[in-house]
């Protein structure tokens, strides 16, 4: 499996997290994250008409003319994970562990990020991909965070829920390979342009 889908959302350290109310308004806002400097944006199952979403925004390409890289989340079946890869998704979250997302996310090669949150979840879903999403991560907040990064030294952890953007650095400084972020995100896009540069890691990943 490619691990490049973690190598973009870990260059770019924020990862936004769309729950729309249609299709429309996800592509719009899909757009306008590309445009900003955001290259891996996440739909969800939640949105109505996701999965034309995908279908809508998988070809489309950043500000830097680098192709985009649209993910599902809230996927918790089988059928929901075939779907989203059909559609062109370049990865896979689940809000909790998922072993039928994982046996099609296994066969197919794809990127899956699961959802935990003890550390024995969490564990898990990293022996097996690599990766885990920490939700709800507000509950625990960095300090947990911190915790599980020093017995997951090499482990890809996206904490996600409760977290507000002027949060980020400190769930940065605490471990988190990038940081999920659902709603708080700036309107004015001067604004998003200016947070996704400020955070944008340096290096082979961020092509910079």
């Amino acid at each position: 499996m490619s691990l490049r889908p973690y190598e973009v959302m870990a260059a770019q350290r924020l990862l936004p997290v769309l729950r729309s109310s249609d299709a429309d308004e996800a592509v719009r806002a899909t757009e306008a994250l590309l445009a900003a400097g955001c290259r891996a944006v996440e739909l969800t199952t939640s949105t109505p008409g996701w999965a034309g979403a995908v279908s809508r925004t998988a070809a489309l390409t950043d500000a830097l003319g680098r192709p985009a890289l649209i993910g599902v989340g809230t996927v918790t079946t089988a059928a929901q994970a075939g779907a989203a890869l059909d559609a062109g998704a370049g990865f896979l979250v689940s809000p909790y562990p998922a072993p039928e997302v994982r046996e099609v996310a296994g066969r197919r090669g794809a990127a899956f990020v699961e959802g935990g949150f003890t550390p024995g979840e969490i564990a898990a879903a990293v022996r097996c991909a690599g990766a885990a999403k920490v939700f709800p991560a507000h509950v625990g907040g960095p300090a947990f965070l911190r915790s599980l990064r020093a017995v997951l030294p090499d482990a890809f952890l996206i904490p996600t829920g409760g977290i507000a953007p002027g949060d980020i650095g400190d769930w940065l400084a605490a471990g988190a390979s990038a940081v999920g972020i659902g709603s708080g995100l700036p309107a004015d896009p001067a604004e998003l342009a200016a947070l996704f540069a400020t955070l944008a890691a340096p290096g082979p990943y961020g092509e910079r």
